[in-house]
């Protein structure tokens, strides 16, 4: 097995990465930017480096100082994690040329699956449905008009080679589409270096379901059944669930081994999820597309299979096959996953970052919590604001909302703004409780309007301090070996 991996990312995915390393017994070598000195990741890592001033730039998206980084410390592979460099073609191949593992897809794949529509026409040549649209780019506002005609209105405008949802516009009529359109085409440029758009049928009740596959050396594939994330704003997710409540036993069997399918169209390899929409008042699903790196919502997958992701990464990257058969993953339980972000729901969702003055997380049986931050610890302004995951399991889904609630209820964080209202409202309200919701189910049902619910910490304030200078410093001073400075 390796005996030393870079981790090329910040925050609580790195955290998460470093863990994993750490009980198969591999030294994690992490990299910081200046603004990033005293975040957790950095404390907990075996071997440090500093990458550059904050910007993402000049510091975690600088592809030949992390394989320099990689080069003097002697890693033996390198994990992207998610964001950043982790479906970066360029960085892949640069991985491979200098002799150093990159721990998920490779250069091949990278650019497969970074092209939207290259990988749909390959899926609907492999028999997999994809939603109806262009399969082409559109070269002007006209022909976008004509396919938009053709296929009918509402429709999506997506960038040939985005993600995340930037660049993408929904139009609901012909007067939208021309407003969008040169809209659409700057922000593709200015985001992915490519004016190239496309259109595709865009479905108002749709879900956001997606499935968890792996694949190994030898052309196994084998999918970790699948998560609903249809909770979604301005087309980022927010919460989500495994498995999916809005599907039925057959239709599961169905969407996974399309997923399977659509994996070994493209001689996928390691960790990666197929997407898909799902229609419930016609049946059918379509394939999105396919990520190819590891997910924010993967916990949830591992609460209910057992199976460490991470650590099948890291696996089939160093050679070994998967040791286990599609028979051998059963589902068990419920688990939901809550994003904590540091932004203001009242206030339009502005970024909070600042000074965390007083930090208090949940416990209890069936709660895990994916952590990037700590009592004391400046949140920087230049990176996403997710700070941290809440993850519960229960025996069922209502066990598991009920748990997740009280989770949320105990969740303190003091001297920054947090969106853990929103999640609360979230959890309460009918249509996520029947799991009818779909991935506009907080512009329709105005959520944000309704954020009825604030967490208030129920400590006397010395008990507080006292907790907060004994337990955390002390836990801290633990796990890296070193007092935590006072700034």
């Amino acid at each position: 097995m390796f005996k030393r991996v870079l981790v090329a990312n910040r925050g609580e995915i790195a955290v998460r990465v470093i863990k994993t390393l750490s009980e198969m017994g591999i030294e994690s070598v992490v990299v910081y930017s200046d603004a990033d000195k005293y975040s957790l990741h950095t404390l907990i890592g075996d071997i440090k480096y500093n990458i550059g001033p904050p910007p993402p730039e000049k510091s975690y998206l600088n592809i030949e100082k992390i394989i320099s980084i990689a080069k003097l410390s002697d890693s033996e592979a390198i994990h992207p994690g998610y964001g950043f460099l982790s479906q970066n073609p360029l960085f892949a191949k640069r991985c491979e040329e200098e002799g150093i593992v990159f721990i998920g897809p490779g250069e091949r794949i990278q650019r497969v699956t970074g092209n939207k529509l290259g990988a749909k026409k390959i899926m609907k040549e492999n028999n997999v449905p994809v939603i109806p649209g262009a399969l082409d780019p559109v070269k002007s506002l006209e022909e976008a008009l004509d396919i938009a005609d053709k296929i009918g209105y509402p429709i999506m405008v997506k960038p040939v080679l985005g993600g995340g949802g930037i660049g993408m516009r929904i139009c609901y009529n012909e007067d939208d589409l021309k407003n969008y359109f040169k809209i659409c085409q700057k922000l593709a440029l200015s985001s992915f270096g490519s004016l190239e758009l496309y259109i595709e049928k865009f479905f108002p009740n749709a879900k956001h379901i997606e499935v968890q596959i792996l694949a190994d050396n030898r052309g196994k594939v084998i999918h970790l059944f699948e998560r609903e994330c249809s909770l979604q704003r301005r087309f980022q997710k927010v919460m989500e669930e495994a498995p999916s409540p809005s599907i039925t036993e057959d239709l599961r069997e169905k969407i996974t081994s399309t997923a399977v399918r659509a994996a070994k169209a493209i001689n996928y390899w390691n960790a990666g999820t197929v997407e898909f929409i799902y229609i419930p008042s016609m049946d059918k699903f379509y394939f999105l597309e396919v990520n190819s790196r590891i997910q924010v919502e993967h916990p949830i997958t591992e609460m209910i299979t057992g199976i460490d992701i991470v650590e099948e990464q890291i696996k089939i990257a160093y050679g070994e096959n998967i040791d286990f058969s599609q028979n051998d993953i059963k589902i068990r339980g419920h688990a939901i996953e809550a994003r904590i972000n540091a932004e203001d729901p009242f206030n339009n969702f502005m970024p909070s970052p600042g000074l965390i003055k007083s930090y208090f997380p949940p416990f209890g049986f069936g709660i895990r919590l994916e952590n990037g931050v700590y009592s004391g610890y400046i949140v920087p302004p230049y990176y996403d604001p997710l700070i941290a995951k809440l993850i519960v399991w229960g025996e069922n889904r209502d066990k598991c909302i009920r748990r997740i609630r009280r989770a949320l209820q105990e969740y303190v964080i003091r001297g920054i703004k947090t969106n853990i209202p929103l999640q609360y409202t979230i959890l309460n309200e009918k249509r996520f409780i029947d799991a009818s919701y779909t991935t506009r189910f907080l512009e329709e049902e105005n959520i944000i309007g309704r954020i009825k619910y604030s967490v208030k910490l129920n400590l006397p304030e010395k008990e507080e301090k006292r907790v907060e200078v004994e337990r955390y410093r002390l836990d801290l001073w633990k796990l890296s070996g070193r007092i935590l400075q006072t700034r």
